[in-house]
């Protein structure tokens, strides 16, 4: 994080720390209700008790500034909803938040909603019960999301859309994201530069769920540099009879998307993707067999597909995409199961939230570097650089940066 940042986080832990040694008097001693106790007594404890009341009162008054100038203590400051537990990449950026967050003095809590927008709205509204100043959220449905930010917005929070743009509402503050059309720029590209010699070579597509902003810029950052080959006749798209009707479009709607990725969904579920992939395949023709191309959305879901095509004795090879850059992925990528991935590095995609979430914190307008469109508003935002990954450059640019450990991978 950057010295200012840090400087930032310092100098509120000191003052979290002097705040925190403010408190309230003693409990008032009650008179003696015996019957025998003389006048003295009696006379002494109601100077004590007068004197007891009025050291609460001014601890009273003192407790209550404190209180307007800082929430309590048991407040959170900054809440995170991510998508699920059952992918790696979220489990990595978990420990990322927690690690950042923790590391700068910042209480805060993760939450996960199982892929369902009911959880993800209960669990956002449970970081509001518990005071947040900021919200980070990486949306399970990018519309039905919306009204999660909106309550969340009405109570005063600060929110931050992670990775996925939330769709339909002005309730989102900023966006911080990699750049998802260039993800699927780069998977497209890289088919092209390995592709094999000749003309119909088959593609298949694939792509992550429909409810997902993100699946639609991947894939239209992949059309983008493939349909030029696709148009001319160099590949041959094998599974997808709408891709294969607006072969000569340059340039699709959201609802030419939404038609071909209504097709070819995964649901980013590996198994939904190992079903649909040996659906493709049982269909397929000798002709669409052989050397193969495959556009696979992520690492999850390029492992399930080639699995099953590894198994097809009819494919005599195939080339697939992946991104995240998860570690049963590399180990994919160095024994030939898969040919690359797209690293997206959570660890700075995480550090430019929380730098964010501080700015907000401190009361700044964050720095952001480009603008997304979310159907509603133009919503500043932040993008992180990617990175392709291929056998022959992973370990530079992932064990050497210490994002992985040599020892958890063979064959290098």
């Amino acid at each position: 994080m950057k010295s200012k940042v840090l400087g930032f986080v310092m100098s509120t832990v000191l003052a979290l720390g002097l705040l925190t040694g403010c408190g309230a008097g003693g409990g008032t001693e009650k008179a003696s209700d015996t019957a025998a106790a003389t006048e003295t007594q009696a006379k002494t404890n109601a100077e004590t008790n007068a004197e007891t009341a009025a050291t609460e009162a001014a601890a009273s008054d003192e407790n209550t500034t404190a209180a307007d100038d800082k929430k309590s203590d048991g407040d959170l400051q900054v809440g995170i909803v991510l998508p699920t537990k059952d992918e790696p990449r979220w489990l990595q950026d978990q420990k990322q938040f927690e690690t950042i967050l923790g590391d700068a003095g910042f209480s805060n809590q993760v939450l996960f909603s199982q892929g369902s927008s009911a959880t993800e709205k209960t669990n956002v509204e449970t970081l509001i019960s518990q005071g947040i100043d900021v919200l980070i959220i990486c949306a399970q449905d990018a519309s039905a999301a919306a009204a999660s930010v909106e309550e969340a917005k009405a109570a005063g929070v600060t929110v931050i859309a992670y990775d996925r743009l939330i769709t339909g509402t002005d309730a989102v503050d900023y966006y911080v994201t990699f750049n998802s059309f260039a993800v699927g720029e780069a998977q497209g590209q890289y088919l092209i530069d390995n592709a094999p010699e000749g003309k119909d070579i088959p593609l298949y597509l694939y792509a992550g769920a429909a409810t997902d902003n993100n699946a639609f810029i991947f894939f239209e950052g992949a059309w983008s540099v493939l349909q030029p080959k696709i148009a001319d006749g160099t590949f041959k798209i094998a599974n997808s009879q709408e891709a294969e009707g607006l072969k000569d479009k340059a340039e699709l709607t959201r609802d030419e998307l939404g038609k071909i990725i209504g097709q070819v969904t995964t649901d980013w579920d590996f198994n939904v993707a190992k079903s649909k992939a040996e659906a493709n395949l049982t269909s397929a023709s000798a002709e669409a067999k052989g050397d193969v191309l495959i556009l696979a959305p992520n690492d999850g879901t390029s492992r399930s597909i080639a699995d099953v095509f590894a198994t097809d004795k009819e494919v005599t090879k195939y080339v697939i995409t992946g991104q995240d850059s998860e570690q049963a992925s590399i180990q994919y990528i160095i024994d030939g199961k898969q040919s690359m991935t797209v690293f997206k590095d959570t660890r700075t995609l995480a550090a430019d939230s929380v730098e964010m979430a501080v700015a907000i914190l401190k009361g700044e307008t964050p720095v952001t570097d480009v603008n997304y469109n979310n159907e509603v508003k133009d919503v500043p935002a932040k993008e992180t650089p990617i990175v392709v990954v291929t056998k022959e450059n992973l370990k530079e640019v992932l064990i050497d940066s210490g994002y992985y450990a040599e020892a958890e991978f063979t064959g290098l």
